[in-house]
């Protein structure tokens, strides 16, 4: 969403299936190195940027559970 993109756009800007950006996004699975790689080019952010906010996110909900 900050990207301004809909689920259909960032799939056919990375070369990935709608349905699966909705998987990612619903936390049903888990991208490949290859997938992160291809979400970042279309997202104009770098994979590090990307894995970083994921873990921000992680560490959060972590001390949600305590």
């Amino acid at each position: 969403m900050q990207a301004g993109m809909t689920q259909e756009q960032l799939g056919f800007e990375a070369d990935l299936r709608r349905t699966y950006v909705s998987i990612l996004e619903l936390g049903q699975q888990q991208p490949t190195l290859t997938t992160i790689l291809k979400l970042s080019k279309s997202l104009k952010h770098s994979a590090q940027d990307i894995v970083g906010l994921v873990e921000t996110e992680m560490r959060q909900a972590a001390r949600h559970k305590r």
